[in-house]
């Protein structure tokens, strides 16, 4: 692989923007070989054989040349002073006594092409400065985070001694730490100027927190040489309450969510969960911040022995020694920041287990499975050998004109639909993750997945395929058993299998045991809940945007009804039911229509109180109008004689939903629809390169929004097509629909975290100083 792609493909995706360009660099460095090979002098016949004479001449002389060592590092002094031609000179420029940006000085711009290698310096130059005050930036930044983890860790070992009150050979811990002595745990860093910077630091100090021996901590508590961390430092910290459980955001109704601490277990468990997340992600983005500086560092020297080799100049020497002597070579912040984090963390939360400690902080990456590629293949070819004999079993036996056809639709149709719903859903999201990875949308950072729990495409597909052969299976072994003389006495035992069929999907999903991907069915299961119990609980984005993908399976949900009616309250032996004619059927068919969107609902009444954000009130009232649009075209759609009056409130409601809803996926949800942008009425940014994929997009969504008001439109039959396979056909048209505005309202909130360099996630701390407003890193 080219270093070029390497490097675009090992980038922190968020932090795109802050690398070099190194593809600007390489397009200028085509110009200037573009330029030599034009000026070039065309070699003659004569010259050619020359040029070969001289060359067999020098290969035969430098058998006697003085040998320049294996690794080129030995060259003998007169090699050297007649190679050491000064091409560049590279200085920093002084800004007010404070060493600032570089500027290099192209000494050969006279010559012919001079130009273009200027131009090339100066981009270098913009290029490599604009490096270093990122990367000296992002380095403060940590050392300040760390200064405050610091702090939270003063509060967990004062609370721990507080709440265990140990006693060591006697020593009782909560009196000798009353005493005020200072902690023995040093801050993860110590304060210093960077390059004479104010807030800046150059050197760490020495890494303190060494593991001892059982036998040295009790020799060290002897000598009194031992000092536990000072208590008093309780008396100026309240512990912070996150919104976690509906109890809790009842509870901050009528009170602050800062409480003073109680001293109890479950708060001391609750603070080191809290600071056990801190430290993870501030140990990755250490992690991140590193692979930064050498990846730009290794794109410079890249780019550089391009040059040299492109001129035939030695240029690179002189630049490559400023880039070792810059901030972004010679700092070791990071390092000694990693070091001291991995140390607090073995000993403070991996109970002095190393191995452990750095198995959670430095996760590994997920390998792809070559048996998961198989297995997806064989389910899907037996899906679709499935598919084949279900279509050829109807047609020989031309169940299509049958009697049973209206009573095997109505009866049996909605159970088995729901199954394709949802592997219809699984294969869209399957095709968003494949393109979000092709194009580097970060996915797993948006949707906040533990690295290396997240779900490839291909393990999607696999759980799709196998579902899908599962329900197909089901399917064919209906019509066989219903069709087969010696299985017709069974018939209780085929009506029941879309139920059982149902049972093992959902004894699957909440399976405790950590099988078929536990971490991503529980992470499922808790975004609903958390939808369920909408508003109660914080508002976050995998919350709103599983609310979203529900919207688009209504008939799911409806299906879902029709089984608790069938097999409950219906005949299903005899596969007939009285569902349509309940009154109590036709009010929760609406109810059920409307959960989705009522999720969506309250979930933007709670960021409009919190965030305080008029855009999440104008979306409520979004969701409210398609509320209002289903319970009506509902109604309208179960009437015996629909009048004009319900006609006209069904189709001006549902017109209203679908504007107020194409416009805001397009223009809200996707950032497209700019008038002003470089790219025509889309988006200055863009992931795909292809521009025609945005505007068919635009199109798509506009169309496919359109099919769900096809009971309005009077589209109620369609030729040699039932009419609860036309609700299935609308149904998966919503569902693709739904795919499509997957793969963009991800990419736009991927561009808006590359704009604000955001590739790390929020961590609430648990302990809130009264004299400091900073609570999360």
């Amino acid at each position: 692989m080219k270093f070029g792609k390497e490097f675009a493909a090992q980038m922190v995706q968020e932090w795109q923007e802050a690398y070099m360009d190194y593809r600007k660099l390489k397009s200028i460095l085509k110009d200037i070989l573009r330029f030599k090979q034009q000026n070039k002098e065309p070699l003659t016949m004569a010259t050619t054989t020359t040029t070969t004479t001289k060359g067999a001449l020098n290969r035969r002389a430098s058998l006697y040349r003085a040998f320049s060592g294996l690794t080129n590092r030995y060259k003998p002094v007169s090699a050297m002073k007649n190679n050491e031609d000064e091409v560049i000179l590279v200085s920093a420029v002084q800004e007010g006594g404070v060493e600032g940006d570089y500027q290099t000085m192209f000494l050969m711009s006279g010559e012919e092409g001079g130009e273009f290698e200027l131009l090339f310096f100066r981009r270098l130059d913009d290029e490599f400065n604009k490096v270093l005050r990122f990367y000296k930036k992002k380095v403060e930044e940590v050392i300040l985070e760390a200064d405050e983890l610091s702090k939270q860790m003063n509060a967990l070992i004062a609370l721990r001694i507080k709440v265990d009150n140990p006693v060591v050979k006697g020593t009782d811990m909560v009196n000798l730490a009353d005493k005020g002595f200072s902690s023995n745990s040093s801050s993860l860093s110590h304060s210093h100027p960077i390059n004479g910077g104010k807030q800046g630091r150059t050197h760490m100090d020495v890494i303190q927190e060494t593991e001892m021996s059982n036998e040295e901590e009790m020799k060290e508590i002897d000598n009194r040489h031992f000092r536990p961390a000072p208590l008093d430092v309780l008396n100026h910290v309240k512990i912070n309450v996150e919104l976690e459980t509906p109890i809790a955001t009842l509870r901050s109704v009528i009170k602050s969510s800062k409480s003073d601490l109680s001293f109890s277990k479950q708060e001391l468990r609750t603070a080191k969960e809290k600071i056990t997340q801190a430290f993870v992600e501030f140990y990755r983005k250490l992690r991140l911040l590193k692979s930064y500086c050498f990846l730009n560092q290794l794109a410079f020297s890249k780019i550089m022995k391009k040059y040299d080799k492109i001129t035939l100049r030695n240029a690179s020497k002189a630049y490559l020694q400023m880039v070792d002597k810059s901030y972004l070579g010679s700092s070791d912040e990071v390092t000694k920041l990693m070091g001291r984090v991995e140390d607090t963390y073995v000993k403070h939360f991996a109970n002095g287990n190393r191995r452990k400690g750095l198995k959670t902080l430095r996760p590994q990456a997920k390998k792809e499975r070559h048996r998961i590629t198989f297995l997806y293949g064989f389910f899907s070819g037996c899906s679709i050998a499935l598919i084949v004999a279900i279509i050829v079993s109807i047609h020989a036996r031309n169940l299509l004109k049958s009697q049973g056809r209206d009573q095997y639709m109505v009866n049996i149709f909605p159970l088995y639909s729901l199954f394709g719903y949802i592997v219809l859903h699984m294969l869209m999201y399957a095709g968003n993750v494949f393109f979000w990875k092709r194009y580097r949308v970060n996915f797993s950072f948006i949707f906040g997945f533990k690295q290396g729990t997240e779900l490839g495409y291909r393990e999607v597909l696999l759980l799709s395929s196998g579902l899908s052969l599962l329900a197909l299976a089901g399917v064919i072994s209906h019509l066989d058993m219903e069709m087969d003389p010696r299985t017709k006495s069974f018939r209780t035992l085929t009506e029941l299998i879309p139920l059982f069929l149902l049972i093992v999907v959902l004894s699957v999903t909440f399976c405790p045991f950590n099988i078929i991907y536990r971490s991503s069915r529980f992470f499922l299961i808790r975004c609903v809940f958390h939808c369920v119990c909408a508003p109660l609980y914080k508002v976050t984005l995998p919350d709103f945007f599983l609310a979203d993908q529900l919207t688009s399976q209504v008939q799911a949900f409806r299906s879902l009804e029709f089984y608790i009616c069938y097999y409950g309250w219906g005949n299903f032996e005899e596969r007939s039911n009285t569902c349509e004619e309940s009154e109590v059927y036709k009010v929760l068919y609406i109810v059920v229509a409307i959960i989705p969107y009522w999720f969506r609902f309250v979930q933007c009444l709670r960021r409009l109180v919190e965030e305080k954000d008029t855009a999440h009130g104008l979306n409520g009232l979004k969701y409210f109008s398609t509320i209002t649009a289903v319970a009506i075209r509902t109604i309208y759609s179960h009437q015996k004689q629909k009048t004009k009056t319900w006609l006209v409130l069904a189709a001006a409601t549902s017109g209203i939903a679908t504007m107020a809803s194409t416009y805001w996926d397009i223009v809200i949800d996707w950032g497209l629809l700019n008038r002003n942008s470089t790219n025509p009425w889309l988006r200055d940014k863009l992931v795909v390169p292809h521009k025609g994929v945005y505007y068919a997009a635009m199109v798509l969504n506009c169309v496919l929004r359109l099919a769900w008001m096809q009971q309005v439109l009077g589209i109620q039959t369609v030729p040699f097509l039932h009419k609860t396979a036309l609700v299935a056909v609308v149904a998966s048209l919503e569902i693709i629909r739904r795919g499509i505005w997957n793969f963009f309202r991800l990419e736009n909130e991927h561009l808006n975290n590359v704009g604000k360099y955001r590739a790390f996630k929020s961590v609430p701390l648990p302990f809130y100083y009264e004299y400091n407003a900073d609570k999360s890193i």
